[in-house]
């Protein structure tokens, strides 16, 4: 019987301590280079550390090194046996001189560990996770990102169990061990924080290929997954070619070392982590082929693919100072991924798909009680600010920030912010002073949106004195109070504008950017003869809430004229916006006014397929309940219910000839993309007018489908419809695909998703299917998070829903708190909900937050979610 006990699953009473970024002082001690030795076995790993550690500035304090789950075996000094102390889990060692070297060696259980956090088992592979503070779930360490080291690793272990061992940096060496045993030895030649620090073993294969950099490098690159999927990885690539290209030819930038590794595990708490030459990624976000994989897969596995790539700039040769600078390099890379993404594909449908991501997610977030900064004050854990404001906020930042200072200015601001601090681990106020010195321009009133919470509303009004050929346009904009934040500073918004003739539908002057950073202010446009429609915002260029004073008949001129994509899709949306609150209020919701807009938008032979389908996609309820001071899911469900209908009925040719077009599965170009974005949008407005015919037309594209987008675009329409259809549909689906895991997560996640009266009681039934898990996070969150994000299920009156989810939150949060608490934000918004609602959610907060040996990661949020 061993004798090492499994700390990291024993219950704790957690320590619900906040973290203030002002405390942030420099490290005690250096770690120049860390050398670790592992003995792998997923029942006892064996792990040897060996850091060699200097004193940092003239104090006396002790060597601290974090540990989670850990019990130190051996302790050593410069090769002698040393005193130490546990303080807590954080082993405590008192040193004399400026450097020693540190030997620590420990035991730990990857297959006991559930949390997916260090080192664990997943598939038969042993692999790590370290971001954020995993790291000293395998060895003793400081673990802080402003530690940077040399990592020097060796693995040995079965050959039959584990004939792959892959680690950051370059293979140096490997051979037989004694018996049927194995090593290999990694040295990575960049210094770099613990929690890019990554390992894998297992029985795998790769997919191989090289790309020559443009000083002419050769890079081997391989993609690891198991042998049987090896054909899913082509698209993977691919991608990872055309990120590395596209990196060197917009921001100059090299892959650094001679190989680039991907492996793909199924068991993942993320989409991926750009660990240093050796990436790791949840298998969603890799495997892919026409049958298995929808289009929007294909886009996410580039776009993620791209993102850890780029991160080998934005991320590891620079890294952030500590975890309140996460945006640094998640806000930077999200909006390289998406430059790229655009580049890849349409920019308009990038950019609308990005801007309904924020909407749907950092919207809310930025209204309720978890609103925090981009460059967030304080923390209780770390893994709860990996946030939408965080990510897409912080994104959009950058984007300003490149829209402020141009095309060319920002890109020698990079250049410059790369060369000043290669190596370095730094923060977001030395990125915004780099883009200052290579531009010439103050930021200086900018850098509150790195510590404002709170998405602005810009109110804009336009004159027009027809006799002076004048336009005057009034602007004023307000930031709410958010928690612990209260009477903000006006912020530096960039609006493009353009003003176009309300009878010939041009443009009547080149597009301007106007710079709101006052509360208040004007700007006239002089020579305009003609009576002028306010096109503002355009491409979205500020993330605020905008309510513009409209004449009748303005927002459907825009929506048919306004040569920028992104403005007119906002113009037909907010003509929805408009009918569907109307409705939900109880007010008058005259369809008209959408229909001949989306009458229009059909039959115009100026629109691609693509942007059709984006501009026809009815805003969610999830959308709509957020332009509401009160939400009512009843009221809002029948009101969508309503306008949808109407549309489906009177456009019924319309969409019929849309959804009769086809591009072959095989086909991932733009255009055949967009077609099939535009029938499955077609098809669920169709079935919306007629559930009959729909119910018919989708059971006969979902026969007929060569490609998984067509099929599963049919499937989603069925899953909210009744009738044979549906059933056989979903049977069919289940028996294809019960042995791909990733398939049928969309199978669950479908079911959860479905519009329909009794949702809550499939759902509760899937939980108990055989093929649910709550250990992957997979699959707990196509049940969980979908049916969470069902507004009308999930809100339903009883409070089912609720105490669903809550169960599946404290069910989880015993086995991996970072999943579960990524879902208590679902409840935490009960303000905004009627009275009823609002006492049933908050009593499930309540719930949660009195639950014996809670995580301090769901904690955190519900505690918040509560004040």
């Amino acid at each position: 019987m061993s004798d090492v006990i499994d700390l990291a699953e024993a219950p704790v009473t957690p320590e619900h301590v906040a973290i203030y970024r002002q405390d942030y002082r420099p490290p005690d001690w250096l770690v120049p280079n860390v050398s670790l030795d592992f003995e792998l076995d997923p029942e006892r790993t064996r792990v040897r550390s060996k850091l060699r550690v200097t004193r940092n500035g003239d104090h006396d304090r002790p060597l601290r090194l974090a540990g989670n789950g850990l019990r130190p075996l051996a302790v050593k000094v410069d090769g002698s046996e040393a005193r130490w102390t546990l303080d807590g889990e954080t082993l405590v060692i008192e040193l004399t001189g400026i450097e020693a070297t540190i030997e620590t060696e420990v035991e730990i259980a990857p297959s006991a560990n559930s949390k997916l956090m260090g080192l664990y088992a997943s598939g038969g592979l042993l692999c790590t996770q370290c971001e954020s503070e995993g790291f000293r779930r395998i060895a003793f360490h400081p673990d802080r990102p402003d530690v940077l080291s040399r990592y020097s690793v060796r693995m040995s272990a079965d050959k039959s169990r584990f004939p792959i061992l892959l680690a950051n940096g370059n293979l140096v060496a490997s051979g037989a061990g004694e018996g049927n045993g194995h090593w290999a030895e990694w040295d990575d030649p960049f210094p770099k924080p613990s929690y890019l620090f990554a390992m894998v073993a297992g029985d795998l294969s790769a997919n191989r290929d090289r790309f020559t950099t443009m000083s002419g490098r050769e890079v081997d690159l391989a993609i690891w997954v198991r042998e049987k999927d090896l054909p899913k990885t082509r698209h993977a690539m691919e991608s990872l070619k055309a990120a590395m290209r596209w990196d060197e030819e917009v921001y100059g930038r090299e892959y650094d070392l001679d190989l680039f590794n991907i492996v793909a595990v199924d068991d993942f708490n993320f989409g991926a982590m750009e660990n240093k030459g050796l990436n790791i990624f949840n298998s969603r976000y890799v495997l892919a082929d026409e049958d298995t994989a929808t289009d929007a897969d294909f886009d996410n596995i580039a776009g993620v693919v791209a993102h850890e790539y780029f991160h080998n700039w934005s991320g590891d040769r620079v890294t952030c100072r500590d975890w309140f600078q996460l945006s640094l390099k998640e806000g930077f890379t999200v909006f390289r991924d998406q430059s790229f993404s655009g580049d890849m594909g349409s920019k308009a449908v990038k950019r609308i798909d990005d801007v309904r991501l924020l909407r749907a997610a950092q919207f809310p977030e930025d209204s309720g009680p978890l609103a925090h900064p981009v460059r967030p004050e304080s923390y209780i854990e770390i893994t709860n600010f990996y946030t939408a404001t965080v990510y897409n906020k912080g994104a959009e930042v950058i984007r300003m920030m490149r829209t402020i200072l141009g095309d060319e200015a920002f890109r020698k601001g990079s250049d410059l912010y790369f060369e000043r601090h290669d190596g370095q681990a730094v923060t977001c106020e030395d990125f915004v002073t780099a883009m200052e010195d290579a531009s010439g321009i103050d930021l200086g009133q900018f850098r509150l949106w790195y510590s404002q919470a709170g998405t602005p509303t810009v109110e804009a009004r336009i004159d027009h004195d027809a006799a002076s050929g004048q336009a005057t346009l009034h602007l004023s904009q307000a930031v709410p109070d958010t928690p612990g934040q209260t009477g903000k500073a006006p912020m530096v918004l960039p609006l493009k504008t353009a003003l176009i003739g309300a009878d010939s539908g041009e443009a009547l002057r080149e597009e301007r950017l106007i710079l709101l950073d006052r509360e208040e202010a004007t700007f006239t446009f002089d020579g305009i003869g003609e009576t002028p429609l306010l096109s503002i915002n355009r491409d979205f260029s500020a993330p605020v809430l905008l309510n513009a004073d409209r004449r009748p008949g303005e927002l459907e001129r825009l929506a048919e004229v306004d040569a920028n994509p992104f403005a007119r899709y906002e113009a037909l949306q907010e003509l929805m916006y408009r009918a569907l609150i109307a409705g939900a209020r109880g007010e008058d919701a005259d369809p008209a006014p959408v229909i001949a807009a989306m009458r229009g938008t059909l039959q115009s032979n100026a629109l691609d397929p693509a942007f059709k389908g984006e501009a026809l996609s009815m805003p969610t309820e999830g959308l709509i309940g957020d332009r509401m001071d009160l939400v009512d899911p009843e009221a809002i469900h029948a009101s969508r219910d309503a306008l949808r209908q109407a549309v489906g009925k009177a456009l019924a040719d319309d969409l019929a000839r849309a959804q009769e077009q086809h591009a072959s599965g095989d086909d991932l170009s733009p255009g055949a993309k967009g077609i099939r974005r535009l029938k499955s949008v077609s098809l669920g407005l169709l079935a919306a007018g007629d559930p009959a015919r729909g119910a018919a037309l989708a059971k006969a594209q979902y026969d007929a489908a060569d490609n998984m987008t067509d099929r599963q675009g049919a499937l989603a329409i069925l899953a909210s419809l009744g009738g044979p259809e549906r059933d056989a549909a979903f049977a069919g689906f289940h028996e294809r695909y019960k042995e791909d895991s990733l398939v049928l997560d969309k199978w669950f996640a479908l079911q959860a998703a479905a519009q329909r009266a009794d949702t809550i009681d499939v759902v509760e039934e899937l939980a108990r299917h055989p093929q649910f898990s709550a250990r992957n996070p997979n699959r707990w969150r196509a049940l969980v998070s979908h049916f969470a994000a069902n507004q009308w299920a999930f809100h339903h009156a009883s409070g089912r829903g609720y105490r669903f989810v809550t169960d599946m939150i404290l069910e989880v949060d015993r086995i991996n708190p970072q999943v579960a608490a990524r879902q208590v934000p679902s409840l935490g918004r009960w303000k905004r909900f009627e009275p009823n609602r609002a006492a049933l959610m908050r009593a499930e907060l309540e719930r949660i937050a009195a639950t014996p040996g809670l995580s301090k990661d769901v904690f955190e949020q519900a505690s918040k979610s509560l004040a």
